[in-house]
């Protein structure tokens, strides 16, 4: 192991008002580009958050910053989102980047193929409707079906948090044997099969090519990604959050300008190389 990345090992574990207030500078990762995967949560940590899922946007420059990285790391770069493959597609459109999505049911290991891999069944259709009813308990809260999960919105309804939990809860105690899981996050309520997490997802990217053999450096933001805080360390990986100062992690980010900045002096300091 290199000394720059034996230094960063040196900060785990860490408690939670332990957590450092930078990331370790750029230039301590560049010359290992060809060592490591690069593994990146999109809403929140990539792309800023916004009132409603549809209207996030990739701001200028990070397309060409992204695929010079996917460049430099021979293809070790890729998305780990709660999102489907399509939403992702979508965001980043024209580009399409290899992903670990819908929290681990569908996976893309190669740019231009479609999903190499699903985990688990899509949600039983009448356990979806039930749940997607909830959201008429206030104007606001928003539906997206993802397929593997169903998300409730409610940034533009706050208010309406307690009601849509205990909603949730109610249909769990109807349903006590049905395989799902319930996922709290920023102004979001979401409920996915259980069985496969954003973790399992990237456990298994790691045993294909490119990023087999490779040290992955995760970037998260949501109670979502702790799973995949949590298992860097089996990996000889690192990780880092975003606005919050999560558990263990080896570093964090003020907001997703900040991860955005720090991508993209991954690139500026090569040409100090």
């Amino acid at each position: 192991m290199t000394s720059e990345l034996a230094e960063l090992d040196q900060k785990r574990p860490m408690l939670d008002d332990e957590a450092p207030d930078a990331v370790p500078v750029p230039h301590a990762l560049v010359p290992h580009l060809d060592e490591i995967a690069i593994l990146l949560d999109i809403d929140g940590t990539l792309l800023d958050l916004m009132p409603t899922p549809r209207e996030v946007w990739v701001p200028p420059g990070l397309s060409e910053t992204l695929n010079r990285l996917t460049e430099r790391t021979s293809g070790a770069l890729a998305m780990v989102s709660g999102r489907s493959l399509n939403d992702i597609d979508l965001i980043f459109a024209p580009d399409v980047f290899r992903a670990v999505a819908g929290h681990g049911a569908e996976m893309r290991l190669s740019v231009g193929n479609d999903a190499e891999d699903v985990h688990a069944p899509p949600m039983d259709k009448e356990l979806k409707r039930r749940l997607a009813a909830i959201a008429k308990l206030s104007p606001g809260i928003l539906l997206e079906d993802k397929g593997y999960s169903l998300a409730l919105h409610y940034r533009l309804a706050p208010h309406a948090e307690k009601a849509i939990y205990e909603a949730v809860s109610l249909i769990r105690a109807d349903l006590p044997n049905a395989p799902i899981e319930v996922l709290p996050g920023k102004f979001v309520c979401e409920i996915k099969h259980s069985g496969f997490t954003k973790a399992t997802g990237v456990r298994e990217l790691m045993k294909h090519e490119p990023f087999k053999g490779r040290r992955p450096i995760f970037i998260g933001d949501d109670v979502t990604d702790e799973t995949v805080f949590a298992i860097m360390p089996d990996m000889d990986g690192l990780s880092f959050s975003v606005g919050r100062r999560a558990l263990g992690v080896n570093g964090h980010f003020d907001a997703p300008s900040d991860v955005r900045a720090f991508l993209a002096r991954l690139l500026d300091d090569t040409r100090l190389e």
